[in-house]
C-alpha cells in the first residue's frame, strides 16, 4: 500500500484539487484507491460528491477501537472509495495530545487497509501539527505544492528546514511541486525560470493555475474525469506519472 500525503503549511495552494485528481487518476488504472480526507474543512469530500456518516467518536476511530473500513463510502468512480471529512474531525488534535504515541495513530489506523487498497491519498488539513507528524509517518511521500510566490517559496523552505531537524522516519520521501502556477505574472515567471530542479527533492510537473481546476467546485467531479485532455487534466497526469516513479 503506497501512502501520499498532499500536505502544506498554508492553505490556498492547490492541495485538495491535487490529492482528488491524483486519487482518481490511480483509481482509473483499475486498481482499488482510498482517498481521506481529513481536512474538517471537507472539500476533498464536497468534490466527489460524498456526505460523511460518522457515527462514532474520533477518539474511538483513531484508536482502532471501531474499524476505519465501516466509514469508508464509495465514490461515483468504480476503483475509488473515500473516508469522507466530517467536523468532527476539528477534534483530532486535542484527541491525539491525550494518547500515548499519538506519531503512531494514523499509521496504526491505516494497517488494516493493507490488503485492500495499492493507493491511498491523505488530504492534510495545513498546518505542522500532531496530526501532521502522525500523517508523516503514515506515508511513502509527502507532496508538497509550493505556488510560485515568495511567501510560498519561504514556506516551503521553512518545511524542508524542520524535516532536517526532525528527519523523516527511513523510506518516506518528500517532494514539493509547483502549484497553481501563472506565467502571465512576473514573480510567478521569475521564479519558475531561476528554480533549480536539480538541487531539491522537486517535480519536474507545472500545475498550471487554470479556471477549468476551479470549476471542480461547480461540477463537484475531478477535472480528469469530466475534462480529460484540457491542459489542467493533463499537467495532472503529468504529475501522477512521476509519482508513480517515485513510489515504485
Amino acid at each position: 500500500m503506497y501512502v501520499t500525503s498532499v500536505f502544506s503549511i498554508k492553505g490556498g495552494v492547490g492541495k485538495t484539487a491535487t490529492a482528488v485528481n491524483l486519487a482518481a487518476l490511480a483509481s482509473f488504472s483499475g486498481v482499488k484507491t482510498l482517498l481521506i480526507d481529513l481536512d474538517p474543512q471537507g472539500s476533498a469530500s464536497f468534490y466527489l460528491r460524498v456526505k460523511p456518516k460518522i457515527k462514532t467518536t474520533v477518539r474511538k476511530l483513531i484508536k482502532g477501537k471501531t474499524p476505519v473500513e465501516s466509514h469508508i463510502k464509495a465514490t461515483d468512480y468504480v476503483h475509488l472509495d473515500i473516508l469522507p471529512s466530517t467536523r468532527a474531525y476539528r477534534e483530532i488534535e486535542s484527541e491525539l495530545a491525550q494518547m500515548k504515541r499519538p506519531g503512531d495513530r494514523i499509521r496504526e489506523m491505516l494497517q488494516p487497509l493493507e490488503s485492500i487498497y495499492q493507493w491511498v491519498f491523505i488530504d492534510c488539513p495545513p498546518g505542522l501539527t500532531l496530526l501532521a507528524e502522525s500523517i508523516f509517518r503514515a506515508s511513502k511521500l509527502i507532496l508538497v505544492p509550493v505556488v510560485p510566490t515568495s511567501l510560498s517559496v519561504r514556506t516551503y523552505t521553512d518545511l524542508m528546514e524542520h524535516f532536517t531537524e526532525n528527519p523523516l522516519a527511513s523510506g518516506t520521501n518528500i517532494s514539493g511541486f509547483f502549484s497553481m502556477a501563472d506565467r502571465r505574472k512576473s514573480m510567478h515567471r521569475d521564479i519558475l525560470n531561476d528554480w533549480d530542479f536539480q538541487k531539491d527533492p522537486f517535480c519536474k510537473t507545472i500545475i498550471p493555475y487554470l479556471s477549468d481546476t476551479e470549476k471542480m467546485g461547480i461540477y463537484r467531479k475531478p477535472v480528469v474525469a469530466w475534462k480529460p485532455g484540457s491542459e489542467s487534466s493533463e499537467s495532472f497526469t503529468r504529475l501522477w506519472d512521476e509519482i508513480k516513479m517515485k513510489l515504485t
